[in-house]
């Protein structure tokens, strides 16, 4: 085997077809985190019939003395399962990354361990995962475990919505409590559109306290790819949210009237007036949270009457998959759960194109024991989305003596 230098046509090429592919690995990705204080290399992996077997994106940069360190996000394009292909690639990326000054290289491969729903049942399971996870460990790549919340690089669980079914039917699938934020926020007049990247400082706004990553970055993955990255925007319509609001209000008061005479009807004759007192006191609690909603529309007319941005979301287009990057709301209009049809609409949109897949990006793999993180896996899961495993982060010690040192001054640090 050989490992030479790719062009990024030639990984591209590669990358794109290969069983593993990822938005992490690609050239534009690799110029984001360029601008970030990494630099990459394109790694081709060659057979000794002079075939492309493998590659991969290694992001790296300095980090401890003289040292640096490298970074294969989602891991390398290979096949795991061949013990033979990884000994020798082991070896020889050892060899060439010991003359350059390495202290390790960390990988998170592509491969699923296993789909599960909701309540963290297991769907299907990769037969292969054990066999992989083996073949990794016997030659010294060190496995960081199988964590369940957000300690690595990325997140080992993702929240992936499948697109095999008609738009009708995902709705009828969807948790009934999804439906009914959904149905919320179209009541309180939110609408949803797709932005332009001179909109990203507006989302921005609303991440920026989220994530310590800069603007800056985020441009540049504008950027870097370009028409693929998408701005999705959540609009409260304030004249609609007034309209719609006025409609519920002046509906439920007729509702309202309508219960009272029956039950003063009902009590005149004698009989059993539980049941209207009932619907009487549900009616009155919507009347009330009704024009609650209409006070509060007619107010933010006032002060926004061209309509308020209050939330959106950062996705990238890849192949058959959306994937959602980041996304952000205004905290004040949390209630109004813009987030909930944000989603669905592009959910909606995706599946009309032909794509197969929205991630949903990270949740974390505690499905029992309510933690802070219960809401996230009950928001994303609540799309009927399935929880995807992956095998975890690896890391392969390169120079252990400096690599001991350097994990040391981390754990000081920390």
């Amino acid at each position: 085997m050989k490992i030479i230098t790719l062009s990024e046509q030639q990984f591209t090429n590669f990358a794109n077809n290969h069983k593993y592919k990822s938005i992490y690995q690609t050239v534009n990705y690799a110029k984001v985190m360029k601008i970030e204080g990494y630099d990459y290399h394109l790694l081709g992996f060659i057979s000794n019939s002079n075939e492309l077997i493998g590659a991969t994106m290694i992001l790296y940069k300095k980090v401890f003395l003289n040292y640096k360190m490298a970074y294969a996000p989602f891991g390398f394009l290979v096949d795991y399962s061949d013990n033979d292909l990884v000994e020798e690639l082991t070896n020889r990326l050892k060899l060439l990354l010991m003359k350059q000054k390495f202290i390790y290289l960390k990988i998170n491969p592509n491969i699923h361990c296993s789909e599960r729903d909701k309540d963290g049942n297991i769907i299907s399971y990769n037969p292969e995962v054990n066999d992989i996870l083996e073949i990794l460990q016997r030659n010294d790549y060190v496995h960081k475990g199988f964590n369940n919340y957000f300690e690595n690089e990325k997140p080992r669980w993702n929240a992936i919505v499948k697109l095999t079914a008609s738009n009708k039917n995902i709705y009828k699938n969807l948790n009934k409590q999804t439906r009914n934020k959904i149905n919320k926020a179209i009541r309180c007049g939110i609408e949803i559109e797709e932005g332009t990247h001179e909109d990203f400082s507006t989302l921005y706004e609303f991440i920026k306290k989220k994530h310590d990553r800069s603007l800056k970055y985020y441009n540049n993955i504008l950027k870097e790819y370009g028409k693929d990255a998408k701005i999705y925007l959540a609009k409260l319509n304030t004249e609609k949210y007034v309209s719609l609001s006025k409609d519920l209000y002046e509906k439920e008061l007729d509702i309202n009237e309508t219960l009272n005479q029956k039950l003063q009807e009902v009590s005149r004759k004698g009989k059993d007036i539980t049941s209207f007192i009932n619907k009487k006191m549900e009616s009155d609690k919507k009347v009330s949270n009704y024009q609650a909603n209409l006070i509060q529309a007619t107010s933010l007319l006032s002060k926004y009457p061209k309509g308020i941005t209050i939330g959106g979301l950062l996705a990238i287009k890849y192949n058959n998959e959306l994937d959602m990057i980041i996304e952000g709301f205004d905290s004040n209009y949390r209630s109004f759960n813009s987030n909930y049809l944000l989603k669905w609409e592009i959910i909606k949109q995706i599946n009309q194109q032909g794509y197969q897949y929205f991630n949903l990006n990270g949740i974390v793999g505690e499905f029992k024991e309510k933690n802070k993180y219960s809401g996230l896996n009950e928001m994303k899961l609540g799309f009927n989305a399935q929880a995807l495993e992956f095998i975890g982060e690896f890391d392969l010690i390169i120079n252990k003596t400096v690599y001991n040192l350097y994990v040391k001054k981390k754990e000081k640090n920390k």
